[in-house]
């Protein structure tokens, strides 16, 4: 039950999935054998089908509100390549990609940019206190479409957690900036192929940054033992900072939601990660005690 899992875990954010989505979620070579898995579904009456749209538990509107949402992603994505142009221009910046609800074609009223940075090694928290600095004089801190919360080195770039929810977000990132680091990036997270092994990427997509004359004079001048100590207190104090501000997240939540090291920096207070595995089991539990299909649960 391949597909079943795959629409389950979607239908957390009520963003139901074509076939051919479906299919690059499965392990089937043939994408005749995931509709023949998704018609036993629907006469078994765990699945409806809504126009090219599978649909667990008789969500309707979820229908609607992905055909809206689709079309203003569309919009918002030429605004994000944008943003990850300038983004790429800042010091120490070596790719930029898009995740989030927009790099699954969503995008609505609520929403923000979320943009995943990787920095060269040592220098991640200038970085970060950068850009941050600037969202919040030009932007008046708005994430709307500046939302940068989750920096890692190119010194690093395995993802630890491996999760089915990381790896639908690596699955679907949009790699814009910094092509020959986002090769590398892949081929350090093949572990992807484990849970979606008809995974891949298109590399001839992603542009080559170009750094202004101002970032590398700027590079140039912190790339000594200043510009490491400098990292170091800025890292120092931003942690000091959340720690402080989240005081109620146990450690344990904290090290994943606000994981802090010299070569990552996420900003997720929600711990949205371990609410979304958590959410997929309960309908997986959900789904045994109605149909009685039993489907293995997932870790977080």
């Amino acid at each position: 039950m391949e597909t079943l899992k795959t629409i389950l875990y979607f239908s957390i954010f009520r963003h139901p999935l074509t076939l051919e989505e479906i299919h690059g979620y499965t392990n089937y070579p043939e994408l005749s054998q995931t509709a023949c898995e998704l018609q036993h579904l629907i006469d078994e009456k765990i699945l409806n089908k809504i126009d090219d749209f599978y649909v667990y538990a008789n969500d309707l509107e979820s229908v609607t509100k992905r055909l809206k949402g689709s079309l203003l992603a569309t919009k918002v994505l030429v605004i994000a390549k944008k943003r990850a142009r300038f983004i790429a221009k800042f010091p120490y910046v070596e790719a930029v990609g898009v995740s989030g609800s927009l790099s699954k074609g969503y995008y609505d009223d609520n929403g923000d940019i979320d943009f995943f940075v990787i920095t060269k090694p040592n220098k991640l928290w200038i970085c970060r206190t950068l850009l941050m600095l600037y969202k919040k004089i030009f932007f008046l801190n708005s994430r709307k479409y500046f939302c940068v919360n989750y920096f890692i080195s190119s010194q690093q770039l395995e993802i630890e957690e491996k999760n089915r929810f990381t790896a639908t977000e690596l699955k679907t990132l949009i790699p814009m900036q910094g092509k020959v680091v986002f090769e590398q990036f892949y081929k350090s997270n093949y572990w992807v192929q484990s849970y979606f092994s008809k995974f891949t990427y298109d590399s001839n997509q992603i542009a080559t940054i170009k750094k202004p004359t101002l970032t590398k004079i700027v590079e140039f001048i912190l790339n000594t033992g200043f510009g490491n100590s400098l990292d170091n207190f800025f890292k120092s104090i931003t942690l000091r900072k959340w720690k402080a501000k989240f005081d109620y997240l146990s450690d344990a939540d904290f090290n994943i939601a606000l994981k802090s090291t010299k070569n990552i920096s996420k900003h997720h207070p929600s711990n949205f990660q371990k609410k979304v595995i958590l959410s997929l089991n309960s309908k997986l539990e959900e789904v045994q005690l109605k149909f009685n299909v039993v489907l293995q649960k997932e870790h977080a």
